[in-house]
C-alpha cells in the first residue's frame, strides 16, 4: 500500500464542505474553531493533553500530493476548482491552546484554530486523530503513574495496538510519567529510555531453563532481567540466581496473583542473598492492579494493554466545533450537544499555597486577573509559522506539576465529580 500523506487523512465530509463554500464564496470567512470535551470518560476527574506538539509537526507537513489530487478527482470526490484549492494548501491561521501535560475539564478549549473557514475545517480529522488518541493515554497513563506511587512503569504495548499508535501511546504514556518504553521506534524519535526482556518463547527454545538464563546472562551481562514464570516460579528464581549470581538485575513474574507471589518472590530472593535483585511484574497492569500492589515488594511494573488502549476510555471524546464567524459568536443548539459561542479564554485559579481552585473560562472576554492566576493557553502556530514549544521533558515536568497542584480528591481512582469545577463565562 502506498504511504498515506497526513493530508489524505481528511474525511471526505470535509471535502464536502469546502466545495461548497468555494463555489459560494465563504471558504474564506474569518472563523474560530475549538477542541473541548463535553465531559470526561465515566469514573475520570480529569482529563490530560497530550499529542499537541505532535500534531503541529502533522499540520506543517499538510499537503496535498499530486497523487491525492489525482485519487479525489478520478474518483469524483472533488471537481476542478477544490481539486486547485487542495493543491495550494498551507495553513496561513493561528493555533493556540493548552501546554501538553496539562490538566483539562468538560468545556477547556485546549486547541483554538483561526482562519479561514476552508483551511480550519480541512483539519478537523487530523487534530482530533491525534487528540482524542494521544490525551487518552495520556490520562490512564498518568492514573497508573499515581497508583504506582513513585515505582517506575515500563510501557509494553506496542504488541496490543497499531504499529503507528504504539508509537504515540509511547510517547503519550512516557510524558505521563512512565520511566521507560520497550518500543524502540519511539526512542530514537523522542528520545524515551528503551527496555526490554525475553519472552517465554526464548525459555521454551531451549533444553531447559538454566541453559536459556545463562544464555542471556553471556549475552547480556548480570544487568539483565530473567524471566521466571515459565516453569515454576520458585524454581525460576532459584535457577536465575544460580546462573547469574546474586548481582542480578532484575526478575520478572508476568502471571498468577501477583499480590502473593511478589511476597514470596521477595522472601526467596533474600534467602538466595539476592536482596538488591529488583522484581518487575507486567500481565494485564491497569491502574486498578498497580494500586492493590502498593503494599507488595513490587519495585516496577510493566503496563501493556489498558495503557494503549486508554485503560477502558480508548478516546478522549473531544470535539471540533465552530464557534466564531467573522467576530460574531455562533452557537450549536442541539440537544445535549449545545455549544457555548465565541472564542474562549481559559485561566487556572490557585490558592496562595499553590493548589487548584478552579477552571475559568472566559467567552469573549478579557479574564479577571487575581494573583494566582495562571492562563492556560499558549501559541503553537502565528499567521502559518510554528512557533518554539516545551519538549517532552518539559511537558512531563508540567504533568508532575499539575497532579501536585489539584486536591487531593482529583487523584482517586473512584468516580467523582471533576477534580476542580469549571466556570464558563458567557458573552456579554
Amino acid at each position: 500500500m502506498e504511504t498515506i500523506t497526513p493530508a489524505l487523512m481528511t474525511d471526505q465530509y470535509e471535502l464536502t464542505m469546502i466545495s461548497a463554500a468555494l463555489r459560494d464564496g465563504t471558504a474564506d470567512r474569518a472563523c474560530v474553531f475549538e477542541v473541548f470535551a463535553r465531559r470526561l470518560p465515566t469514573g475520570r476527574r480529569y482529563g490530560v493533553v497530550a499529542g499537541t506538539a505532535r500534531l503541529i509537526e502533522l499540520i506543517r507537513e499538510f499537503r496535498f500530493e499530486a497523487g491525492d489530487i489525482e485519487f479525489l478527482k478520478s474518483a469524483g470526490i472533488v471537481n476542478e476548482t477544490t481539486a486547485k484549492w487542495l493543491a495550494g494548501y498551507r495553513f496561513t491561521g493561528d493555533i493556540e491552546g493548552y501546554a501538553e501535560g496539562e490538566l483539562f475539564f468538560p468545556g477547556s478549549p485546549i486547541l483554538t484554530v483561526s482562519g479561514g473557514f476552508a483551511e480550519c475545517v480541512v483539519l478537523e480529522t487530523l487534530i482530533l486523530s491525534v487528540l482524542n488518541h494521544d490525551c487518552a493515554i495520556a490520562a490512564a497513563a498518568a492514573r497508573m503513574v499515581t497508583a504506582a506511587r513513585g515505582r517506575p512503569i515500563i510501557e509494553m504495548g506496542s504488541r496490543r495496538t497499531h504499529e503507528h499508535a504504539a508509537v504515540a501511546a509511547a510517547r503519550a504514556a512516557y510524558l505521563a510519567g512512565f520511566a521507560s518504553t520497550s518500543n524502540l521506534a519511539a526512542g530514537r524519535a523522542y528520545g524515551i529510555p528503551t527496555t526490554g526482556t525475553s519472552a517465554h518463547a526464548f525459555t521454551l527454545l531451549h533444553d531447559d531453563e538454566p541453559a536459556a538464563f545463562a544464555s542471556q546472562v553471556a549475552a547480556l551481562g548480570k544487568n539483565t532481567t530473567l524471566l521466571v514464570d515459565t516453569y515454576d516460579i520458585s524454581q525460576g528464581i532459584r535457577n536465575a540466581i544460580a546462573v547469574a549470581g546474586p548481582d542480578l538485575r532484575a526478575v520478572r513474574i508476568d502471571s498468577g496473583d501477583l499480590s502473593v507471589l511478589a511476597g514470596h518472590s521477595r522472601e526467596l530472593l533474600d534467602s538466595l542473598g539476592a536482596t538488591e535483585t529488583k522484581i518487575i511484574v507486567s500481565g494485564d497492569m491497569d491502574e486498578y492492579s498497580i494500586a492493590t500492589l502498593a503494599a507488595e515488594p513490587v519495585d516496577i511494573y510493566g503496563a501493556g494493554t489498558a495503557v494503549v488502549t486508554g485503560s477502558g476510555a480508548p478516546t478522549a471524546s473531544l470535539v471540533y466545533k465552530l464557534v466564531e464567524v467573522d467576530g460574531r459568536p455562533v452557537v450549536k443548539r442541539s440537544e445535549n450537544k449545545a455549544t457555548v459561542g465565541g472564542r474562549k479564554t481559559a485561566i487556572r485559579r490557585h490558592k496562595p499555597t499553590g493548589t487548584a481552585t478552579e477552571e475559568i473560562i472566559y467567552s469573549q472576554g478579557v479574564p479577571d486577573h487575581q494573583t494566582n492566576d495562571r492562563m492556560l493557553q499558549r501559541s503553537w502556530i502565528a499567521d502559518g509559522e510554528v512557533q518554539d514549544s516545551p519538549s517532552l521533558q518539559e511537558s512531563r515536568d508540567h504533568l508532575r506539576q499539575n497532579l501536585i497542584s489539584i486536591p487531593w480528591e482529583g487523584l482517586k481512582l473512584s468516580a467523582g465529580d471533576p477534580a476542580i469545577p469549571v466556570v464558563i463565562v458567557p458573552t456579554a
